[in-house]
């Protein structure tokens, strides 16, 4: 079976602290304008989606979202690559590449769907 992906977004995760002014900072940088969606400010783009999102725990840190309309057989073909689970969050996973460097497998979320897929076998 046959499933695909994209990359649809690219995260910024900071403290709530720093919060309000990355999310301004990053939609002047990106010339969008901001969506509040807490936790979350959207800065939505004609291919890739940018967000700044609150986080509790870890370090500030960028993270991109790959979208799928299988989330399940994303998440095992990127293990076969290296990936590890961290954990689930209700329909999507939180994940680390070899390097440790955090990424989500998500459902299908983006306006442009199914524009940049990958299909996989």
């Amino acid at each position: 079976m046959t499933h695909r992906s994209r990359i649809c977004a690219v995260g910024i995760d900071t403290d709530p602290e720093r919060y309000e002014a990355t999310a301004t900072f990053w939609s002047a940088a990106l010339g969008r304008s901001p969506a509040e969606e807490d936790p979350y400010t959207n800065l939505p783009g004609p291919d890739v989606d940018y967000f700044v999102q609150r986080i509790e725990e870890g370090s500030p840190r960028v993270h991109l979202d790959v979208e799928t309309d299988d989330v399940l057989a994303e998440v095992a073909r990127l293990e076969e690559h290296g990936a590890q689970r961290v954990r689930q969050v209700e329909s999507w996973w939180l994940m680390e590449d070899p390097g440790g460097h955090v990424f989500c497998v998500v459902p299908v979320q983006s306006r442009v769907w199914p524009s940049g897929v990958i299909e996989w076998s």
